[in-house]
């Protein structure tokens, strides 16, 4: 079955194929697939359309950053792919492997590359696609102490284009220098050297040099700085990757308490999914969720759990939460919706409820 075309991506391959270079936001190249999240399905139709078109996206649109920007450009052949491969391209810490031409991105081996290491990147923080607040070497430090008091920064790119970066200057920076007695009247005087990551670099790699050093800037395919990402970044990015597992495990804990010494080993083995006949069910730790599900749409095993609440609600409630327990588990690219975050929220605090009037 040919894959899917959307009318303004057929466009597009006619745009490149005359010489342009249009460009969109990721979230828009999802909306033509009448999608708003990346989604392994989604995803693996989008990829389809694009090889069908002869088309790719630089940065690869399954890592960039979902309000970023992503051009298109014909997609190299296989001969050209395997030649990058075995050259080496394909390793993420032999650095930047794309073309530039007149200040433009080429899809060349950069689409190859990512796809061989479909990792979490840092292109897909907010932070690291928000231009930073910078000064220049020869501003004043009064200019730069106003401006980080004013933005509640703690340090400043010293940059005097948006490729061109000199140093950093931070409160710690200042410190050093004036508790030396050091003069500081000019940024020059008193700044850093400074880190610097590409926006394709798996995040859990560049976790270190973050953690290390506070801060680190962010450059683009177009090699200009996109942003910087501090250890506030990751302490907030890693709340939003760990919350929905920490909810869902709390979540099977309470409805194991829930289920636990209510049932014998006889009543609890038919509840096995039919398709797994080679699993033993002995203990309620054996079940999975769908299997919880079918525990409790039964209306007679639902009277021996004694709880006095409608069977059918919480029944619907927990069918909802298998749905957002299945897209976690296939860890969408994006994220958990900020609506399914606050079901799972909303739910665990039911069953805190529900436990502490039991055990009353």
């Amino acid at each position: 079955m040919d894959s899917y075309v959307p009318e303004e991506l057929g466009q597009i391959s006619e745009q490149v194929r005359q010489g342009q270079r249009p460009s969109v936001t990721v979230r828009t190249l999802l909306s033509w697939f009448h999608a708003q999240r990346r989604g392994n399905w989604i995803v693996q139709e989008m990829r389809n359309t694009l090889d069908r078109l002869g088309l790719d996206t630089v940065p690869n649109f399954e890592w960039a950053y979902i309000d970023g920007r992503i051009s298109f450009a014909l997609k190299e052949s296989k001969e050209e792919a395997s030649d990058a491969a075995g050259n080496g391209e394909s390793q993420i810490a032999s650095g930047p492997a794309i073309a530039v031409a007149d200040g433009m991105a080429t899809a060349d081996s950069f689409a190859t590359r990512i796809t061989l290491d479909p990792t979490y990147r840092v292109g897909k923080l907010a932070s690291a696609n928000r231009p930073p607040t910078s000064v220049t070497p020869d501003a004043t430090v009064q200019e730069a102490v106003t401006l980080m008091l004013a933005n509640d920064f703690s340090q400043l790119p010293v940059m005097t284009s948006d490729r061109e970066v000199k140093g950093m200057i931070s409160w710690k920076s200042l410190g050093g220098r004036l508790s030396l007695g050091q003069p500081c009247q000019l940024v020059r005087d008193c700044m850093d050297r400074y880190q610097e990551i590409e926006a394709d670099e798996s995040l859990f790699r560049a976790i270190d040099l973050i953690v290390q050093y506070e801060c680190v800037l962010v450059r683009d395919t177009e090699r200009k700085i996109c942003g910087i990402v501090t250890t506030n970044d990751l302490s907030f990015q890693f709340r939003q990757l760990a919350e929905p597992f920490l909810l869902l495990g709390e979540i099977e804990n309470h409805i194991r308490r829930v289920i636990d010494k209510r049932f014998s080993k006889e009543e609890l083995r038919p509840l096995r999914d039919p398709r797994d006949v080679g699993r033993e069910v002995s203990d309620v730790a054996d079940l999975g969720f769908g299997e919880y599900l079918r525990l409790f749409e039964s209306a007679e095993r639902w009277e021996k759990l004694g709880l006095r609440i409608d069977r059918r609600t919480f029944v619907k409630d927990l069918e909802n939460i298998r749905r957002i327990r299945n897209d976690v588990m296939h860890f969408d690219p994006d994220g958990v919706a900020e609506d399914d975050l606050e079901t799972l929220r909303k739910f665990v605090q039911f069953l805190r409820r529900l436990q502490e009037l039991r055990s009353r």
